[in-house]
């Protein structure tokens, strides 16, 4: 007598239960699941004890058959597919027909429905997959469906549940996925009798991020909306400012379904590139649509992940359409969390800052919408003695000695010719020339490649909203730089705004590294342990691409033969050390994330340290290419680097304005 036999329909829906109902959010996430295909404009959802003691789901839908009713929770008993070709082009969230009667095998459940309005409806009662009362009831139209004392049949899954919190995180994290996949549903959601949310159904997004996140992180988001030939993303992505420790915050929904999918958040992580600081996330809602064919939602028990038929030019489109979405806003956070009334109460003064009287007469610009900058001119002579000194832009400190009066630092700047006792290769580059007339002829022969490599920047960062036109009011602890314009007051950290300047300009010359690379006079010894040796061996080509050429040495050791030219003096070897220990790092290494290392490392060291002294002129300039940057508002590592104060803050703070 042969040994193999087929399992029995209960015991067969225990073990399907193992696989779909992991806890009570998988249960919720089915069960609002079908409320959705089934047409529902509401949903209410009451949990008792973390979902264990009590789930109930009403829904306002079209409801099931009464002659349905049963068959509804049979195994794999669908209305969602028919043939095997309906698997290819899946348009419903649930399709498989596993969740009810995995449901029902391990709790005690009760479903009444009706797909009328004149009050008759069907009761159907299952415990443990047996079905023990079936009888007509009132209803209104839709279903509703209680599911009480999950596992009570398989104490072995019962004792493994968590505490009721950690549950209820859970059930609200699929409430909050359901709500912002279809803002155009009515949501509540009860736990022990508290209401923990609640949605409009308007169809606002906006409103459902806020009833999730708060009113500040959905003010605080930008709009995504892209088309390509097959898809279209559309959804809410968060400015660099409202930032997560980790990914929850990422909703990604594909077709309206919550998945999750490294080829959406990977490249949607990518395009915060530089604008956000190590370890941190954004908030963000991001709803794919496309051909169903073009996508695989049958690859998971709980249908979480799902496959795309055409994952290379997604990711590029995803990349692409946040980054716009990104580089439309600006940075700038404020120093003072202060609200504006619309009518303040009583001012005492207005507050008009003035750099002298040629600024005066600008125009005021709103701080939500700084006035757009003037086309930049080429690069002084000044700038470029100052970028010429070592690395690019590379400043001299000034004497560590008391500065002079303002009135006499006004008096000088006034004067023709003059300088600070700060700048003095800025000031003999000046004085070179006799004549104004011989200054603009020398600033006329400035090749084009020098004007475009000082104001070059990355490719893949879009110019993002009008930076402010800052002028220069002095240094805070040598540390920052303090600036102000008609909208307020400016802090911008000299370091972070180097980092970006320099970012932008080395990224630029990494990508052309065979105008510069040159040999070592002395070549630099690099070791490594034999396995790190391997690996270093196999990236060679990555090294060259950047103008970096390493050459075997023997005993697990390379030479630098050739760096480019422009890397920041003395910090050769460690720079390129720090690429290797990187590349031994890296799991996936590529030319885009190499150039990118080694234009952040270089960037980090070429730059100005805090507790170093500018001068006025060096700081203007400062300000000037920071505001020519593509993206001047956060550094590499995406740190802010300018904070404002606005007049009204300032006001508010010395109670000029009550």
């Amino acid at each position: 007598m042969g040994i193999i036999k087929l399992l029995d329909e209960h015991l067969a829906n225990q073990i399907a239960a193992g696989e779909v109902v992991e806890r009570p959010a998988s249960v919720l996430k089915e069960l609002i699941e079908n409320a959705v295909d089934a047409g529902a404009t509401t949903v209410d959802v009451t949990a008792e004890e973390g979902g264990l003691a009590l789930l109930r789901i009403v829904d306002n839908g079209r409801g099931i058959e009464p002659d349905d009713l049963r068959t509804a929770f049979l195994r794999h008993a669908t209305s969602k597919i028919s043939t095997g070709k309906d698997l290819f082009q899946i348009v419903t969230l649930g399709f498989r027909g596993e969740a009810l009667p995995s449901i029902a095998a391990v709790a005690k459940v009760r479903c009444v429905s009706s797909m009328t309005d004149d009050g008759l409806g069907r009761a159907l009662e299952i415990e443990g997959g047996t079905v023990k009362k079936e009888e007509d009831a009132s209803a209104t139209r839709g279903t509703d469906l209680t599911v009480r004392e999950l596992f009570f049949n398989t104490p072995a899954r019962l004792k493994y549940m968590r505490t009721v919190q950690t549950e209820l995180g859970h059930l609200s994290d699929v409430m909050y996925r359901q709500a912002l996949a279809r803002p155009d549903i009515a949501f509540t959601f009860s736990h022990n009798g508290q209401t923990l949310l609640r949605t409009t159904g308007s169809g606002d997004l906006r409103q459902v991020v806020a009833a999730i996140y708060g009113t500040a992180a959905a003010k605080a988001m930008a709009e995504v909306n892209a088309e390509h030939l097959d898809y279209r993303l559309t959804g809410l992505t968060a400015m660099p400012l409202e930032t997560r420790s980790n990914r929850n915050a990422i909703t990604v929904l594909v077709n309206g379904r919550f998945v999750r999918s490294p080829a959406v958040v990977q490249p949607l992580l990518q395009a915060y590139h530089t604008l956000l600081p190590i370890n941190r996330f954004p908030l963000s809602v991001l709803n794919l649509r496309m051909h169903p064919t073009l996508v695989d939602v049958n690859v998971h028990p709980a249908k979480l992940e799902v496959r795309f038929s055409k994952e290379t030019e997604l990711r590029a489109f995803i990349e692409e359409a946040v980054r716009k979405a990104l580089g439309e806003q600006a940075y700038i956070p404020s120093g003072a969390a202060v609200r504006a009334p619309k009518t303040p109460t009583w001012v005492q003064e207005q507050i008009r800052f003035q750099v002298n009287p040629e600024q005066a007469e600008a125009p005021s610009a709103s701080p939500a919408a700084p006035a757009a900058l003037p086309d930049m001119p080429k690069p002084t002579l000044e700038e470029l003695a100052l970028r010429e000194t070592a690395a690019p832009f590379r400043y001299e400190a000034e004497p560590k000695q008391a500065p002079p009066p303002w009135e006499e630092r006004q008096n000088a700047s006034a004067s023709p010719g003059a300088t600070s006792s700060g700048s003095s290769a800025a000031g003999s580059a000046y004085s070179t020339y006799r004549t104004s007339a011989d200054r603009q002829n020398a600033e006329a022969r400035i090749p084009e490649k020098v004007w475009q490599a000082a104001y070059a920047a990355p490719e893949k960062e879009p110019k993002p909203a009008a930076f402010p036109e800052l002028y220069w009011v002095g240094q805070a602890h040598g540390t920052y730089i303090v600036a102000q314009n008609e909208t307020g007051l400016y802090l911008i950290d000299q370091h972070a705004a180097h980092e970006r300047i320099h970012y932008e300009y080395f990224y630029d010359k990494f990508g052309r590294p065979e105008e510069a690379s040159q040999e070592l006079l002395l070549p630099v010894t690099l070791g490594f342990a034999p396995d790190e040796y391997a690996i270093v061996r196999s990236k060679l080509k990555l090294f060259e691409q950047v103008g970096v050429y390493l050459e075997e040495f023997g005993g697990n050791t390379f030479i630098v033969r050739a760096v480019p030219h422009w890397l920041p003096e003395g910090e050769e070897s460690d720079i390129v050390r720090e690429m290797a220990e990187w590349v031994l790092k890296e799991r996936a290494v590529d030319l885009f994330k190499i150039r990118e290392k080694a234009s952040i490392l270089c960037s980090c060291k070429a730059s100005i340290k805090a507790n170093q002294a500018l001068s006025r002129e060096a700081g203007e300039i400062l300000l000037k290419r920071l505001g020519a940057c593509r993206q001047p508002f956060t550094c590499p590592h995406g740190r802010p680097i300018v904070i404002s104060f606005s007049t009204y803050e300032l006001e508010k703070m010395f109670k000029r304005v009550m």
